[in-house]
């Protein structure tokens, strides 16, 4: 057996040493400069940011916003929903492949979480794989209590779910104040108790604590539990009349909060669901803006700002 003295052993790991971080650095420099896939928005118009205005007008701004896909309101934030039963399914789906747009999502809170069925079914001959409602259960729990009703929520979505499998559809739950889902917490509950990937979250920032570093940290939590991110901030908030230039510090780039963190962990989870550039006017039912054009000059203007952020 070959035997090193001290100084033979010290100059031999020394060697090994400098050996072994040249293979790491070299590692290193070969992962640099593999191209990693950029991360991509799939952004979704909100029918209601235009109030009650006729679809067939809204359809053709879907792709001037830099969507791809409409997502449609009933009343009382717009009435698109309903226009869709005037038009008629054969007749609105004419109307998408005009503008080569999809149905990305029905929002439905008057229906709420169990009342989707036939919603579903709606949904699937319009080939469109999200429904948006509200958590229906006890209101302002926290802890133990908070962790047992969101439980039981999810038992009771399971049979609901077995028909969005049928459909194809994903039922998305947003964190909507004076709600069962409307806190961080219950939000983590309803991703880790959800039965199925068809029941997943549609989250609203605006609805949280706006400190970025939180949120982006919750989006890290829940991950793939996200079918449908609302790019919105509180602002000044949207409960009350106030001038057109504190009402829009609900988009991105124009209030407080800074999206960069959020988008860096959507970033990191993959995030392939829609996102959807989202305020709220007051009263509800009218929209964001006067005209067309000076909405789709807004959402522009945000969907830069986070485009800017990747």
């Amino acid at each position: 057996m070959r035997v090193l003295n001290r100084r033979k052993f010290c100059v031999s790991s020394v060697a090994a040493a400098a050996a072994g971080s040249a293979a790491s650095i070299a590692q290193s420099i070969a992962e640099a400069q593999v191209p990693k896939e950029a991360f991509e928005f799939k952004y979704m118009l909100a029918s209601c940011l235009y109030g009650y205005m006729y679809v067939g007008e809204i359809l053709p701004e879907v792709r001037r916003t830099g969507a791809v896909a409409v997502d449609l309101w009933p009343k009382v934030h717009g009435n698109q929903r309903e226009q869709l039963d005037d038009l008629g399914v054969s007749k609105f789906r004419d109307m998408l492949a005009e503008h080569n747009i999809t149905l990305g999502c029905v929002t439905q809170y008057p229906l709420g979480p169990f009342g989707l069925q036939s919603e579903m079914r709606v949904a699937q001959q319009l080939d469109c794989g999200t429904l948006v409602t509200g958590g229906a259960g006890p209101r302002d729990l926290t802890g133990g209590e908070l962790k047992q009703a969101v439980a039981a929520f999810c038992e009771k979505m399971k049979p609901h779910l077995d028909v969005a499998a049928e459909c194809d559809v994903d039922i998305a739950i947003e964190n909507h104040g004076n709600n069962l889902i409307h806190s961080a917490d219950s939000l983590k509950w309803l991703a880790e108790f959800a039965p199925s990937d068809r029941l997943g979250i549609a989250l609203a920032p605006y609805h949280l604590p706006q400190d970025a570093g939180q949120l982006a940290q919750l989006i890290r939590d829940v991950g793939k539990s996200i079918k449908v991110f609302y790019a919105w901030q509180h602002g000044a908030g949207c409960m009350q009349r106030l001038p057109k230039d504190q009402e829009l510090l609900q988009l991105p780039g124009r209030g407080d909060l800074d999206f960069q963190p959020l988008v860096e962990a959507l970033a990191d989870i993959h995030y392939d669901g829609w996102t959807e550039i989202f305020m709220h006017p007051f009263p509800r039912g009218i929209p964001i803006l006067e005209t067309t054009s000076q909405i789709a000059a807004e959402l522009n203007r945000a969907r830069d700002y986070l485009n800017g952020l990747r």
